[in-house]
């Protein structure tokens, strides 16, 4: 498989190497929008870019018939006209704000337990996440993923980040030395503390997660989820 990267920071450095162990070739490294792209090259991109560039990056893959698969948070405000021009173009695309596949398991571990306390009004939720000191957006996007999966599922209405209130879903951001990722959620009464945690030890399982994304997606046409890679119900 030719892979085109959108973005070359870590997180591609780290794809890039992934890719390589598993028998693909990296055909392009795009860093900088002025940059031309040869298109015709790619089977698959690859996009952890900056939210300035990956709308324009995402979307002229589509046009130029290259699926694509990107992890990049900040430009979500435009993701349903992306999802349009994908449409459009008959391409394919996935979206996660984390490729993990431990992480695509706890979304759903945690949409669950959201379900079995729904009714349970005694306890209320509270969420936590720590990164590393570089990263400067909060709260995370994963974060945000488990906050609207717990909204989805209960009465909650909303997220505040170190604030709460009622029908609001508090969520504390800490930014310390080099964590690559812990998200907690505790759902808590005057009696007992439910708690379901994800820590990733590198950033190993994020780039795996989306070359294996890119593999599933060859041949496909629309707009997917990991929760489509992975086969959870």
């Amino acid at each position: 498989m030719k892979i085109g990267l959108f973005g070359y920071g870590k997180m591609g450095k780290m794809i890039e190497q992934i890719a390589q162990g598993r028998g693909h070739s990296i055909v392009a490294k795009i860093d900088d929008p002025s940059q031309d792209v040869d298109y015709a090259s790619m089977d698959v991109a690859i996009d952890f870019s900056t939210p300035e560039a990956a709308f324009d990056n995402i979307t002229n893959c589509f046009k130029n018939n290259v699926p694509v698969i990107s992890g990049t948070t900040g430009w979500l405000n435009r993701f349903e006209e992306a999802i349009k021009i994908c449409n459009d173009n008959k391409s394919a695309f996935i979206y996660a704000s984390n490729f993990s596949l431990g992480v695509n398991i706890f979304f759903e571990l945690n949409k669950h337990l959201a379900k079995m306390m729904a009714e349970l009004d005694q306890y209320k939720v509270a969420m936590e996440e720590i990164h590393h000191t570089q990263k400067l957006d909060a709260p995370s996007g994963t974060a945000i993923t488990l906050a609207e999966g717990i909204i989805e599922n209960t009465s909650y209405q909303n997220w505040k980040l170190e604030q709460s209130g009622d029908k609001i879903i508090p969520i504390k951001s800490i930014r310390e030395g080099t964590v690559p990722g812990t998200h907690s959620i505790a759902y808590k009464s005057s009696v007992d503390t439910i708690e379901i945690k994800h820590e990733a030890h590198n950033r190993e399982g994020f780039a795996l997660g989306a070359v294996i994304a890119s593999e599933w997606i060859l041949g496909k046409t629309g707009v997917f989820s990991m929760k489509d890679v992975l086969n959870l119900s």
